[in-house]
């Protein structure tokens, strides 16, 4: 193989690898409230005590403890055991719109106001979200609306 189309290959596996490590990967509060530090101990300096299903994106993992970030960009360190793999989205806007189908011209299912945890259930990927209220009213929302998805 001649070294320019090895160097080609190299810098395309690298690219596809580094990539790959940029997906975000988001967690939500199990616990009815659990306390964020500054640093991954319990002896910690406490920032802030949040509340179930909160959406948090996982930044590191370390033994007992996950670095996560918050809808406002703010980093903290929280207990492992206070966190479950179940998705989460925070609504972001003043009031989100929630229909009963992808499309703005569908009937309306519910409206929500800003910081409620919705539960995602699917990323359409053309802009939508299809989220579930925890009252047990799904439909979607358009993914600008919300932080975790």
């Amino acid at each position: 193989m001649k070294p320019p189309v090895a160097l080609s290959i190299l810098f395309i596996a690298l690219f596809t690898a580094a990539g790959s490590s940029h997906a975000l990967d988001y967690v939500s509060v199990a616990d009815s409230s659990a306390v964020l530090y500054d640093a991954p101990s319990a002896k910690a300096k406490k920032l802030f005590v949040v509340n179930r299903y909160l959406p948090l994106e996982q930044v590191v993992s370390l033994d007992g403890w996950v670095k996560v970030r918050d809808s406002s960009g703010s980093l903290a360190w929280i207990e492992k055991n206070a966190l479950s793999s179940k998705r989460f989205v925070e609504v972001t806007s003043p009031l989100a719109m929630v229909y009963e189908e992808p499309d703005e011209d569908a009937p309306l299912a519910f409206n929500t106001s800003q910081q409620v945890a919705l539960e995602w259930l699917e990323n359409l990927g053309n802009g939508w979200v299809k989220v579930r209220h925890p009252d047990g009213m799904a439909g979607y929302v358009r993914a600008t609306e919300v932080w975790g998805d």
